[in-house]
């Protein structure tokens, strides 16, 4: 009687009885490759007929005899070994698996990480409408990996430029390398003779840039370069800032600079200071200055916020020669209106090159130059051959 009414169950209701037994798919457990330890990585193929709200537990046991606990629960079709790429590489087949990465589970209402070169038991189950059917019990070690095979590509990249940049140090210490004229360097000079023949001083304003800011460290060295002018035409130099640090480093680069040319009396501590902390207090100081003091030229260097736009038309309205740069771009616009010339990103971090012509920093920014060719021919190139369909250049420089 029982066996006839499982038949005609299963001839009424075909679906109910499908859904109540879905066997665990195959699986494959390993130690995640290319990580620092203490994960691991459960695949399986993705099921294209799985009913509707079916999900994947992963349950991980410290002996083979159990408790198993759940470390993870999957939805069906979702994880997918194509969202990443630096595990499972560019396939097409990496669209027709599922996985998922575990490095700890809660046992006994504690939660515990996976730790390197220990044992660990791992089961999937299958869970539908019906219930939960689970698979066979793997064995698994998670271990840590000495190179990330991933970033390969990175490595390469890194050698290529680095031996470039090399190449091109050797080649600046033989001859001069061509550097495009850059004008508001080139105007340099031209500002601070000015303010020689007037008897004014030069007034140079820091951003609101820490000094851990590349466009900060930029502006420190061309203030090196201008305070060597400025102690050859014994000329007064004044330089702000809105933070101690940056102050206390200006004062040790102009002092520096002061004593290479031989006019360490003429040097003063009290020309370089903070002027405000505070982003508005700092620019209605500094606009105080122009205005009282009424330099010759100003210079701006370094990182600037909304402070730009009002340091740069009060300079404006004093008539002194104004200098600006930075890698914000966001200020740009602001500079380029107001000042006469303007470093535009870049320019600003060439510009100790430019000044100095010493061939180590000159070689470097050729060789910067010749890796960003390279860099935008592998990119037209890969785009070219993407279009076609052969990914193969672009995935080379993918970022995994």
């Amino acid at each position: 009687m029982e066996l006839f009414t499982r038949l005609i169950l299963l001839t009424l209701f075909p679906t109910i009885s499908s859904s109540q037994v879905i066997a665990p798919p195959s699986v494959d457990v390993f130690d995640t490759p290319n990580d620092g330890g203490g994960s691991i990585t459960i695949t399986w193929p993705l099921a294209e007929d799985i009913p509707e709200g079916t999900i994947y537990n992963i349950y991980i046991a410290q002996s083979a005899k159990g408790p198993f606990n759940k470390a993870a629960t999957i939805p069906a079709k979702a994880s997918l070994q194509s969202e990443d790429k630096a595990t499972f590489g560019f396939g097409p087949e990496t669209s027709m698996g599922q996985f998922v990465h575990v490095s700890e589970f809660i046992e006994d209402d504690e939660k515990l990480s996976l730790e390197n070169e220990n044992s660990y038991f791992v089961r999937i189950g299958v869970q539908s409408v019906g219930g939960e059917t689970r698979g066979r019990i793997f064995e698994v070690i998670p271990s840590q990996q000495l190179f990330d095979w991933a970033k390969l590509n990175n490595l390469v990249l890194a050698i290529i430029l680095s031996v470039v940049i090399l190449v091109s140090i050797s080649m600046a210490k033989k001859k001069d390398l061509f550097i495009r004229r850059i004008a508001g360097l080139e105007a340099l000079d031209e500002a601070l003779g000015r303010a020689t023949e007037m008897g004014k001083p030069v007034l140079y304003i820091h951003g609101l840039g820490e000094i851990n800011r590349i466009s900060t460290i930029a502006a420190v060295n061309i203030l090196s370069r201008i305070a060597r002018r400025t102690a050859e035409y014994d000329t007064m130099l004044k330089v702000t800032s809105a933070d101690p640090i940056v102050m206390s480093v200006s004062q040790e680069t102009v002092k520096e600079a002061y004593i290479e040319v031989g006019r360490p009396d003429t040097y003063n501590r009290d020309n370089i200071f903070v002027a405000g902390t505070d982003q508005f207090s700092y620019a209605a100081a500094v606009e105080g200055i122009m205005v009282r003091e009424k330099p010759a030229a100003h210079i701006m260097m370094g990182y600037f916020y909304a402070e730009s736009l009002l340091l740069a038309e009060t300079g404006s309205t004093t008539g002194a020669i104004q200098i600006a740069g930075t890698d914000a771009f966001t200020q740009l616009p602001f500079f380029v209106t107001t000042c006469d010339y303007t470093l535009l990103g870049e320019e600003l971090y060439a510009a100790s090159a430019y000044l100095s012509r010493e061939p180590r920093l000159l070689g470097s920014l050729k060789g910067q130059d010749i890796g960003k060719m390279l860099l935008l021919f592998v990119l037209i190139a890969g785009t070219i051959l993407s279009t076609f369909g052969f990914p193969q250049l672009k995935n080379l420089f993918t970022a995994l």
